[in-house]
C-alpha cells in the first residue's frame, strides 16, 4: 500500500529493508503453552499494560512512499485487531474440530502454526504482530514479523509481558546476576604475550578463510544434492512441525565429558549426528557435506533497558550468520566423537569474525545493490545451504503470562529455546521431502541420551 510521506516517518534500517523483501520476509512464530485455562481478557489486559504498546516498532505501520521506500509510521493500537481467539479444539490437520483429543494437543498446535506460516501473511494495515489464543489447547501463539527485530529483541518483548512465578512484580531473568571480574595484569609475561599474538593471528586467518567461504556460498557454491535437499520455492511448500525435547541436566553431563566444555548451543548443533546417521544409512549413503546456516544474535543490554523508551540500547535486527559444515561420517562406535568434531569446527568459527562480517556484508549489499538484489543474494545463500538453525536463551526460572504459569516456550523453523531445566527444539520441514519429521526429532533425542550413557558408563569404569 502506498502512503503519502510525513515528517514523522522513520526509515527502515538496511537489514530491516532486506527482511521486508518478498524473498526474505520471515514471520516468527512463538508458542507459549500454559498450565491453566486461558483467560482471554487477562491476556489482553497484560499486553495493554506492558511496555510492548509503548515500543515504537510495535505501534507503527510499515508504509511505502511514492518512491517505493519503506518507512515506519506511528499509529494507535487496537488490541482487538491483534488478538485472534480460537475456542474449538484443533485436530492434526490444523482445522477446528468439536471433538477433543488431548493426546494430540502438541501435534494439533504445531500443525496450526505450520499452516499459518505458509498461508497467512501479516496484514500491513496494522502493526506487524498478532496473538492467536487457542483456548482449548491452553496455548498463545505470538506472530511477529522479523522486520520488527531479531530473536533477542523479540524475546525481550515477550519477557516484558511475563512475570516470574515466585515474584509477581519481577521480570524474568535471562542470565544469572553475576558481576564480571576483570583480572589484573600481574603475572602477564612473555608467554601471555605470545598467546595473545597467536590468538590474534588465528582470528585474522580464520576470518579471511571463512569470509571468502561465505561470499562464495552466497554466489556460486552450494551443497551436494541429497534426499533432503529442497527445490525452487520450497519456502512455500506444505510443512510439518515437530518437537524434540531435551533435559538441561543431560546436556550438562555430556558437556563435562568434552574438553573445555561446550556451550548448550554448540552441543546441540550436531547432537543428531551419531544416532540419526546410523539409523538413516539406507536413505543417504556416501560421504558428503551438509552446510548449516547458523544465526548469531547480538547481545544487547537486559530487556528492561531495551524496552525502555529513550534507552540507548539498540533495538532492531543485528545478527550475523555462520556456515557450519557437517560432514557425514559412516560408522564409528563412540557417539562423543561426533560432538568432539563439532566442537573443533565451532572453536575455529568462534575465533573468527565471520558472523560480524556477514552482518556488515548485508548492510554493504543493501547500500551498493539496493533492496532487490541484496534480497536475491540473501535468498541464494539460504538456497545454497541445507539447514538453517537458530537459538535463544530463555528464562532461568518459571514464568507466568497474565498470572497463568507457562509450561513451555517454542519457536519454529529449526530453533532451540531453553526454559528453566529443559530445552525444546522445533523442527520444521517440507513434508514432501521429509514426510516423517518425528523420526528426525527422535534421532536428536536418542543421540543425546546415547552420548549421556557413554559418559556415565565411562565415569563408572574410572571410579571402579
Amino acid at each position: 500500500m502506498v502512503w503519502p510521506g510525513t515528517s514523522s516517518d522513520e526509515p527502515l534500517t538496511p537489514v530491516g529493508c532486506l527482511l521486508s523483501q518478498p524473498l526474505t520476509n520471515i514471520v516468527i512464530h512463538c508458542i507459549v503453552c500454559l498450565e491453566n485455562h486461558v483467560e482471554v481478557d487477562a491476556i489482553k489486559s497484560a499486553v495493554k499494560s506492558s511496555l510492548i504498546v509503548q515500543q515504537p516498532r510495535y505501534c507503527s505501520l510499515l508504509v511505502r512512499d511514492k518512491n517505493g521506500l519503506e518507512h515506519w509510521r506511528k499509529t494507535q493500537i487496537d488490541i482487538d485487531r491483534h488478538v485472534v481467539v480460537i475456542n474449538n479444539h484443533l485436530h492434526k490437520a490444523g482445522d477446528e474440530n468439536s471433538e477433543e483429543d488431548d493426546d494430540d494437543d502438541e501435534a494439533a498446535v504445531n500443525q496450526y502454526v505450520t499452516d499459518l506460516s505458509v498461508s497467512s501473511p501479516l496484514s500491513t494495515d496494522k502493526p506487524l504482530w498478532e496473538l492467536h489464543i487457542l483456548t482449548a489447547h491452553k496455548c498463545v501463539v505470538f506472530r511477529i514479523d522479523h522486520v520488527l527485530g531479531d530473536g533477542v529483541c523479540l524475546r525481550s518483548m515477550l519477557m516484558a509481558i511475563c512475570r516470574r512465578k515466585d515474584d509477581a512484580d519481577a521480570h524474568p531473568r535471562i542470565v544469572n546476576d553475576k558481576s564480571s571480574v576483570i583480572k589484573g595484569v600481574k603475572g602477564r609475561d612473555l608467554f601471555w604475550l605470545f598467546g595473545a599474538l597467536w590468538g590474534l593471528l588465528k582470528a585474522v586467518i580464520f576470518t579471511l578463510l571463512f569470509s571468502v567461504e561465505f561470499v562464495c556460498r552466497s554466489l556460486l557454491v552450494f551443497d551436494k544434492k541429497t534426499a533432503i535437499t529442497g527445490g525452487d520455492g520450497v519456502e512455500l511448500w506444505l510443512r510439518k512441525l515437530v518437537t524434540a525435547k531435551f533435559l538441561l541436566g543431560d546436556i550438562n553431563v555430556v558437556k563435562k565429558a568434552v574438553p573445555n566444555s561446550v556451550t548448550l548451543h554448540e552441543g546441540l548443533r550436531m547432537t543428531g549426528g551419531s544416532d540419526s546417521q546410523s539409523k538413516n544409512t539406507t536413505r543417504v549413503a556416501g560421504q558428503f557435506q551438509l552446510s548449516i546456516l547458523d544465526f548469531e544474535f547480538h547481545m544487547p543490554k537486559p530487556f528492561p533497558f531495551l524496552m525502555k523508551i529513550g534507552s540507548e540500547a539498540e533495538w532492531g535486527n543485528k545478527f550475523g550468520v555462520m556456515l557450519l559444515p557437517n560432514f557425514y561420517h559412516k560408522g564409528g562406535n563412540d557417539p562423543l566423537e561426533f560432538l568432539k568434531r563439532a566442537k573443533a569446527m565451532v572453536d575455529k568459527k568462534k575465533h573468527s569474525l565471520e558472523a560480524y562480517f556477514s552482518y556488515k556484508i548485508q548492510k554493504l549489499a543493501m547500500s551498493l545493490l539496493g533492496q532487490k538484489y541484496a534480497g536475491m543474494l540473501c535468498y541464494k545463500l539460504l538456497c545454497n545451504t541445507t539447514f538453517m538453525i537458530s537459538n535463544v536463551v530463555g528464562p532461568l526460572e518459571q514464568i507466568t503470562l497474565a498470572g497463568n504459569p507457562v509450561s513451555s516456550i517454542k519457536a519454529i523453523i529449526m530453533h532451540m529455546l531453553s526454559y528453566v531445566d529443559k530445552v525444546e527444539m522445533q523442527i520444521q520441514v517440507a513434508k514432501d521431502i521429509i514426510p516423517d519429521p518425528e523420526f528426525v526429532a527422535k534421532c536428536f533425542e536418542d543421540a543425546l541420551l546415547e552420548m549421556k550413557e557413554v559418559v556415565l558408563r565411562t565415569n563408572k569404569e574410572h571410579t571402579n
